[in-house]
């Protein structure tokens, strides 16, 4: 199977996060973020991830891919743990925020998807067009900080355990950690200790790394 894939797409994570999580191969294909044409070959529009399954046809949509690979493949299903509303809700926070903190550092991080200066030209574009000037944003950036580390200090006692947040894998796992991973490209952002533990236990877990090392 190949997945195809930006590195910095929260929703490409958790398609990944399963074949990590079950241990079963796949080959990542990271597309340039100003290709529209092999997207549309696949599936008639723009979107990633895209999944090309063993018999040749794909399949786009991350939760669609992430139910397909736990039924399907790898033994019994994962993800059988309870959901909480409290988590999702603080989800859902965070992502009032997120995107002005994180769109204008993903360009910084050295990804694959950013390789060309059209690539990072176009996406600069569209990404504009939603949160105005990457300046401007970063220029929020203490702002911005403060919002979501207030969200983090409510989730930090929800996390149950490093390896599952609610204590047994769900897809409270492949909401959760893909919007906290991304915001790990933001340098002046401090984790509380047991989402930094749970960051960095799921990361093992689900082979998708941070950004901590690249953080702008």
């Amino acid at each position: 199977m190949k997945l195809y894939i930006y590195e910095h797409c929260p929703f490409c994570a958790r398609a990944r996060m399963i074949f990590g999580l079950k241990n079963i191969p796949v080959e990542e294909h990271v597309l340039l973020s100003d290709d529209s044409g092999t997207p549309q070959s696949m599936i008639g529009e723009k979107m990633v991830p895209i999944l090309q399954k063993d018999d040749g046809s794909y399949m786009p949509e991350s939760l669609d891919i992430v139910d397909y690979i736990d039924n399907n493949y790898g033994g019994k299903p994962i993800l059988v743990g309870s959901q909480s509303s409290e988590i999702s809700a603080l989800i859902k926070q965070l992502q009032h925020y997120d995107y002005k903190l994180e769109c204008p550092r993903y360009i910084k991080l050295g990804l694959a998807e950013f390789a060309t200066q059209h690539a990072i030209d176009d996406f600069v574009a569209n990404k504009t067009k939603k949160i105005g000037s990457f300046d401007a944003c970063l220029e929020q950036t203490d702002e911005l900080v403060m919002s979501v580390s207030n969200i983090l200090d409510k989730l930090a006692p929800l996390i149950v355990s490093a390896h599952a947040c609610n204590g047994n894998l769900s897809l409270d796992d492949i909401l959760l950690f893909p919007v906290l991973r991304n915001l790990t490209c933001v340098k002046n952002l401090t984790f509380p200790p047991k989402i930094k533990a749970y960051l960095e236990s799921m990361s093992r877990q689900s082979k998708v790394n941070l950004f901590f090392d690249q953080a702008v």
